[in-house]
């Protein structure tokens, strides 16, 4: 993939006055406190979760974990960006249960809580699910490792589980369009987890780098042996040499070839000054883990690979860490589908069947199996716009994943720039700064030009908003090919955002005192290409995706954080930001996680003249939050939003059994026990 995708990823801002270590590693790494680093990285495992959903899910879990630890860091949050085709279709629901069960198990035998995530259906994901995910870990600066191999001299210990048929090809099998005979033919390319070696393989890692001089780790993930060894002398600007008889080994017969290119998982290959080979062995047995010498740096910047002293393989190490670059061809789609007028129902029955939609309904059944308690760390937990986690008496850290593959689809640049803003909105609404970003690139095979045009617009439009923000990129993946028989998934660069805030500072989305006043902040636009709206009610995608006005995102964004950070920060008593399903949506799920109503005129909100009652509840137009402050604070707040130029209005109060919204001579009422009802449940009716 990265030979086709490297030219378009220099778009990214990368440096940042908090970034201690950019893309280029197992992970990035950016400052928390002044001891404190919060280390993050993104993977994807759509190709092996298409075939074995349980393993498939499970391996890419343990492989984001392992590149958390070999940058020194002890992982503490797990988040998921799952993409499956309808809850409708059997194979598709089957696809969803394991790929959960499989993150659930792993990351709960390991220790290591998911404390979130976000979920799609979509005809689109039939045969193609994608799952991605997101880990986090911190690290005390001072004990941050690399992937280097930076001494001639030095010697390479492999460590923990052996090696065997598993997993070869992975990364070859994730970079070519799956087909009907994959299942049975790709089967041995995908790895098989083990989550308790993991749990061995993490403690003895972190012991090692409390009592040995390590100067060099990384863990064994695409290319095994290949790219681990390769990139590690590359890096340190060196040469390695190897010799096969000592790889220990689970299966007889292997062939260097097999090998070299195992993916089996839970390995880790550590450098080290020879003296301290004993120090570090012992503690490996301590631990119950297979070791081994593998081979040593050398200063002749060529990877030379050795059976029983034979030269199997001599190449320069620059050759396999830094392949040549392809300048693909982009060309814009073709659009061929006609556009269908759309005649509006009735706005109470359409927002009770959008709730009740598998893409805004609650997702508890997903995070109920998951352990988000485990370390004591979380604040916050599943089910809010991000996850909160405390750092230490003070200081917290916020996270959350993104992604409107539709709104890709119809436009990539529009689509990749409103992935970004909003996570950007979902960190800024728990009361947190953007600190950092990772992403994982999900596209269609790159050799079509139509699709290369997709992922160069959507980064374009990612690195628009991340540089307006000043949100450095510091850690990605890119994950092509996801295609079979030709059907290519929409675009989707799943982004994952963390910020950081003082916990005096967490604001939640759940309404909370009678007569709150309701502000909502930013104009909306008659935006519902692309909605929620039009897909759940109306069965359609088509036309334009919402803008995303950069100034504008920038502007509310600075707008809230000022607010819950400023005199008037105890009067905020609530903050949700607006996406999939729009304002009627967000209302909903106020009053819901809040189990209290609300009223609201239609016609104070911002930007609503001459639209339609449905296109000012469900237009997904970008920019906007709603926030709910005290009735004696109100006048003040937003008088201070007019004064920085920000739209706002008071649009309404908590208070009451039921959600009121008013529309000139219209007035629809609905229960919050109503709309409980069709929000909860839904996952859980298709999987029984």
């Amino acid at each position: 993939s990265y030979k086709s995708s490297r030219p378009i990823l220099k778009l990214f801002p990368t440096e940042g006055k908090k970034v201690i270590i950019g893309p280029g590693d197992d992970a990035g790494i950016v400052e928390l406190t002044d001891d404190l680093a919060l280390v993050m990285g993104m993977e994807s495992h759509n190709h092996p979760s298409a075939i074995e959903p349980y393993g498939g899910a499970g391996t890419g879990i343990g492989g984001i974990i392992r590149d958390i630890i070999s940058m020194g860091a002890r992982p503490v949050a797990l988040l998921d960006s799952l993409r499956f085709g309808p809850m409708e279709d059997q194979r598709s629901r089957y696809i969803f249960e394991y790929v959960v069960k499989g993150i659930s198990d792993y990351g709960n035998r390991v220790g290591i809580p998911t404390v979130g995530g976000e979920v799609e259906f979509d005809d689109n994901f039939k045969f193609n699910p994608l799952v991605n995910v997101v880990c986090a870990g911190i690290v005390h600066k001072d004990e941050i490792v690399q992937g280097i191999a930076p001494n001639v001299g030095d010697v390479f210990v492999l460590m923990g589980g052996r090696t065997g048929r598993d997993g070869i090809h992975g990364v070859t099998f994730a970079s070519e369009e799956l087909t009907s005979e994959s299942e049975l033919e790709s089967r041995p390319a995908v790895q098989v987890a083990d989550p308790f070696t993991k749990k061995q393989v993490m403690e003895a890692t972190f012991e090692a780098l409390e009592k040995v001089n390590v100067q060099g780790l990384k863990d064994l993930g695409g290319g095994g042996l290949t790219c681990c060894i390769s990139e590690m002398a590359d890096k340190g600007g060196n040469g390695a040499l190897m010799e096969l008889t000592n790889v220990p080994l689970r299966e007889k017969g292997m062939t260097p070839y097999e090998i070299m290119l195992s993916e089996s998982q839970e390995r880790m290959v550590f450098v080290v000054h020879r003296q301290d080979v004993d120090s570090l062995v012992q503690i490996f047995d301590k631990h119950e883990l297979t070791y081994s010498v593998i081979g040593q740096v050398t200063n002749t910047g060529r990877m030379v690979v050795t059976q029983e002293g034979e030269v199997l393989a001599d190449l320069p190490t620059e050759l396999l860490a830094n392949p040549p670059i392809i300048q693909r061809d982009a060309k814009k789609p073709v659009k061929k589908e006609k556009y269908v007028e759309i005649e509006d129902g009735a706005v109470d029955k359409s927002l009770l069947k959008l709730i009740s939609s598998p893409n805004i309904a609650s997702k508890r059944w997903v995070y109920r199996q998951y352990d988000h308690e485990v370390q004591i760390r979380t604040v916050i937990k599943p089910g809010d716009d991000a996850a909160v986690l405390r750092v230490d008496d003070d200081i917290a850290f916020t996270l959350t994943s993104d992604c409107n593959s539709i709104h890709c689809y119809l436009d990539p640049y529009h689509g990749g720039a409103g992935a970004v803003a909003e996570a950007i909105r979902n960190v800024v609404s728990m009361g947190s700064e953007p600190l950092c970003m990772v992403d994982c690139l999900n596209f269609g095979n790159p050799e079509k030009p139509e699709v290369f045009w997709q992922f160069s617009e959507c980064v374009k439009g990612m690195a628009d908003v991340a540089k307006k923000f000043q949100l450095p990129v510091t850690s990605g993946n890119v994950s092509f090919y996801n295609e079979t028989e030709g059907i290519t998934v929409n675009p989707s660069p799943a982004v994952g955002v963390a910020g950081i805030m003082d916990l005096d500072n967490i604001r939640t989305m759940d309404f909370k005192n009678d007569n709150d006043k309701i502000i909502l902040i930013g104009n909306t636009h008659r935006e519902m290409d692309g909605s929620e709206y039009h897909k759940a009610i109306h069965g359609l995608v088509q036309g334009n995706a919402p803008k995303v006005n950069i100034e504008e995102e920038y502007a509310s964004a600075q707008a809230v954080l000022d607010i819950i950070q400023g005199d008037e920060n105890e009067s905020v008593t609530a903050v949700h930001d607006l996406s999939a399903g729009g304002l009627g949506v967000g209302l909903a799920e106020m009053a819901i996680k809040g189990d209290i109503g609300a009223t609201v005129d239609l016609l104070n909100v911002p930007g609503a003249e001459g639209l339609s009652a449905s296109e000012i509840l469900f237009s997904e137009t970008h920019a906007r939050y709603l926030i709910t402050v005290t009735p004696e604070k109100s006048e003040e707040i937003l008088g201070n939003l007019k004064e920085k130029n920000v739209p706002a209005a008071i649009i309404g109060f908590v208070g009451g059994d039921s959600l009121k919204i008013s529309y000139a001579e219209n007035d629809i009422k609905i229960s919050v026990s109503e709309l409980a009802n069709s929000y909860q449940g839904v996952i859980e009716k298709f999987m029984a």
